[in-house]
């Protein structure tokens, strides 16, 4: 079972890799720096469409990767780590927004509420994370897949200082056909501004040109 997960993840990151590109808006009056935090078994390939169409309207965009990418450590030091990489490229006080997609809306969010970072955080997305945790976690036992299991004392703890969050705007999209978020409704976050696309397969939602329209208005308007 393990191995037709992980042939899951690959399958489904070229597909996401290759779609075609949208024709690019207008640029964007301000520039603005946003950081994308790819998921799990994933080295930020999976962001190309979207960082080409933010930085087609002037947003500088930045890839950190994960280390480990299959949440090896914990999803803490995942955050520790991203901390120190986000500081390396824009200082520790440059206001950013954030982007997660899966496991990386997790490590997003430990960075944010326990690492400082929601005090330059300018606005928060999720694509597809587990905050709730997903069942498919009990198919890989590294650490940080354990502490996406539903009910993980690493999930109660997110929960717990959510407003560490303060006001910063946050939005969480889901798709209801999610073959790797158990239950698709664990994306639903009550913080959040919550939408829904039913795009076929986990990956694919970062190129749905209804999703990445909708994030590049929200980082753009």
């Amino acid at each position: 079972m393990k191995t037709k997960l992980l042939k899951l993840f690959a399958a489904t990151a070229v597909l996401g890799s290759s779609c075609a590109p949208k024709t690019p808006l207008a640029p964007a009056a301000h520039v603005r720096r946003v950081v994308l935090v790819h998921g799990f078994l994933d080295n930020g390939i999976t962001f190309g469409l979207l960082k080409r169409r933010l930085e087609r309207r002037g947003i500088e965009c930045y890839i950190p990767r994960l280390k480990h990418v299959d949440g090896r450590g914990g999803l803490e030091a995942c955050a520790v780590k991203l901390k120190q990489d986000i500081d390396g490229k824009f200082g520790s006080t440059q206001p950013i927004s954030m982007i997660g997609f899966s496991m990386g809306g997790l490590v997003t969010r430990e960075y944010l509420q326990h690492q400082g970072g929601a005090a330059r955080c300018e606005r928060l997305i999720t694509i597809s994370s587990p905050h709730h945790g997903t069942h498919a976690a009990w198919l890989y036992p590294s650490q940080g897949v354990v502490q996406m299991r539903p009910g993980s004392p690493f999930l109660a703890g997110l929960q717990r200082t959510e407003n560490e969050l303060a006001n910063i705007p946050i939005t969480s999209y889901r798709t209801p056909l999610d073959l790797l978020i158990l239950p698709a409704s664990s994306s639903i976050w009550d913080r959040a501004d919550n939408l829904e696309f039913p795009v076929l397969l986990h990956p694919l939602m970062l190129c749905s040109p209804r999703v990445l329209d909708d994030v590049e208005r929200r980082l753009t308007q």
